[in-house]
């Protein structure tokens, strides 16, 4: 289910009717749209949904729900020359809903693996989810560990150092991020475009040069994220 749809302008924009045949002729060699799936993967209530939820509506709703089973939301961005459409899969932590995650996982572009900083345990279990992604991709993937909940600095179990060695040690890449304070949420979609198949000579300081498009939920009542969000 695609919980919103984009508005795309430009020479990707929809045709309005009546366009001329030398405009549908020039479309048709627009050249077709890069898709790249990501997968959110982590325990419950680590933030995953609020990351995406941040990253899609820059809003944070401070009311949790976890979410159930897999949500699906897309986003169109410039990244360069190109544009590209990001489809945000995002996964349940609970036990009960893990036999359904390899089948998400097993054509993903990349891996995006969440644990809470003011929990070891959601740390350790990273690992875990990093065997599971490995295990259906391989290196196939681009993977990003992702320490979130930094604006709850006086709660934290988990160190920058940690996570820095942890990832280094399991060869992905490493952020910490606040989806509350909106820290680092657009860095690490930065971070992700900048590895993105076709863009390795592209610099992270290059790649903020990143472009959002107008977003257009596809659900009655506006602009509010998924019911079945998480929202920690």
């Amino acid at each position: 289910m695609e919980g919103a749809s984009v508005v795309e302008t430009g020479e990707t924009g929809e045709r309005e009717e009546g366009a001329s045949t030398m405009e549908q002729a020039a479309q048709a060699t627009v050249q077709p749209m890069a898709k790249y799936k990501l997968v959110f993967l982590g325990d419950q209530s680590v933030g995953k949904t609020s990351i995406i939820t941040r990253f899609m509506y820059d809003k944070f709703d401070s009311t949790y729900q976890a979410t159930i089973g897999i949500d699906f939301l897309s986003k169109t961005m410039y990244l360069e020359d190109r544009t590209v459409r990001l489809q945000l899969w995002d996964t349940a932590g609970q036990e009960r809903f893990r036999s359904l995650i390899p089948s998400y996982i097993r054509d993903s572009s990349v891996a995006v693996v969440v644990y809470d900083v003011t929990s070891q345990t959601s740390f350790a279990n990273t690992v875990r989810w990093i065997k599971d992604v490995r295990a259906e991709r391989d290196s196939d993937v681009i993977m990003v560990l992702v320490g979130n909940k930094t604006d709850l600095s006086e709660k934290r179990q988990v160190t920058v150092e940690e996570g820095e060695a942890k990832a280094k040690e399991l060869g992905v890449m490493f952020i910490e991020t606040s989806a509350k304070g909106g820290v680092n949420i657009k860095a690490l979609f930065r971070k992700i475009a900048s590895s993105l198949p076709g863009m390795e000579s592209v610099s992270i300081s290059r790649a903020k040069n990143l472009v959002d498009v107008k977003l257009e939920p596809n659900m009655q009542g506006g602009g509010a994220p998924p019911a079945a969000a998480c929202s920690c």
